[in-house]
């Protein structure tokens, strides 16, 4: 066991000893441990035995740290009554020790980061000299850019460990290259060849198509001017022929019309005539109906006349019927006659006389 002025050794902090381990800012004297020992020590970052020391400094806290933390939780499980303060305690120290480490390792990791960007600038001016190697399908004029910008390439000790790979690329690429260009040449001149010969023969033919069609166009300006000449003795045939059958033409047109006069003064006569028949008959016809009008007007009255006198004894009748009816009912004549009047007069509300 410690005093309160002594730690605990990391190796032999347990359980038991809780108490006089964790507590209000007892674990900072562990974090200001770790600290001191961390800094006694400089490492040299330019050899690798000086980085592996500083990785296992970094690699010590956190020993330092799993050695004081995990009895910690196994205790505060234990104390129900202090979990917060404890807790507390804990991740403070937990986050003191993963800053100190990760202050122990920057260093480290300064180092580190700047040895990858060194090793991979290195790496992509590589891959920039091998993607030449697939520059060879290029012409010419391509192929001596690329080949000048290799040459441009100073391979030196600023390509640290890269050198020697840096040189065996551009060597391999300029090669590659030079080879390219002198098939890529070889071949340009004989398309070249090819093209000349090509325009030569392309002149050739088009002095051979120049002549056919002078040629062709005299044999078509002579042909032109035969039809020409044919063409004017046909029309003046025709003409000739057109005078001919539009003479006959109009000798029958003056027999079609005088036949055509002759027959509008027929259909005139004819439609007078039957213009006369039809007025007769019109006359007629009205004559007729206005003889039926008044027959039917005649019979309309008397037929009115007797429907009125059939009404006037229907209702006679039936008057007769009712003042009967009263009369037999104790009414005297005089007032069975009045009574029927005042109903066929509809002056008695809700009495009627139905005929």
């Amino acid at each position: 066991m410690s005093t309160e002025n002594q730690l605990v050794a990391l190796d032999d902090i347990s359980i038991d000893k809780a108490p006089a381990i964790y507590g209000h800012n007892k674990l900072t004297a562990y974090v200001a441990l770790a600290r001191e020992q961390a800094a006694n020590e400089v490492p040299d970052l330019t050899t690798k035995k000086g980085r592996d020391r500083i990785a296992s400094l970094a690699a010590q806290v956190s020993r330092s740290k799993t050695a004081v933390e995990k009895p910690g939780r196994e205790y505060l499980k234990r104390i129900k009554e202090m979990p917060k303060a404890i807790e507390a305690e804990l991740r403070e120290f937990v986050n003191s020790m993963d800053a100190l480490r990760d202050e122990v390792r920057a260093p480290l990791n300064e180092w580190e980061a700047a040895e990858e960007a060194r090793k991979a600038k290195h790496q992509s001016a590589i891959e920039q000299i091998n993607l030449r190697l697939e520059c060879r399908d290029l012409d010419s004029t391509e192929l001596r850019q690329n080949i000048e910008w290799l040459e441009g390439i100073a391979i030196g000790e600023h390509w640290d460990e890269f050198e020697a790979e840096a040189a065996r690329a551009k060597d391999k690429a300029l090669t590659a290259l030079r080879e390219a260009l002198t098939i890529r040449q070889k071949h340009e001149a004989e398309l070249a060849a090819i093209a000349k010969f090509q325009a030569e023969q392309a002149q050739r033919e088009q002095k051979e198509r120049d002549e056919r069609i002078a040629r062709e166009a005299a044999e078509q300006a002579q042909r032109e001017a035969e039809q020409r000449a044919q063409a004017e003795r046909d029309a003046a045939a025709k003409r000739e022929a057109d005078a001919k059958a539009a003479a006959e033409q109009r000798e029958l047109q003056l027999k079609l019309e005088a036949e055509q006069s002759a027959r509008r003064e027929l259909e005139a006569q004819q439609r007078a005539e039957q213009a006369e028949r039809d007025a007769a008959e019109r006359a007629e016809r009205a004559a007729a109906a206005e003889r039926q009008r008044q027959a039917d007007e005649q019979a309309r009255i008397e037929a009115e006349a007797k429907a009125r006198e059939a009404d006037k004894a229907h209702k006679a009748a039936i008057n007769r019927a009712a003042l009967e009816a009263f009369v037999a009912g104790g009414m005297t004549e005089e007032c069975a006659k009045q009574a029927v009047t005042l109903i066929a007069k509809r002056q008695i509300p809700n009495v009627a006389i139905t005929y």
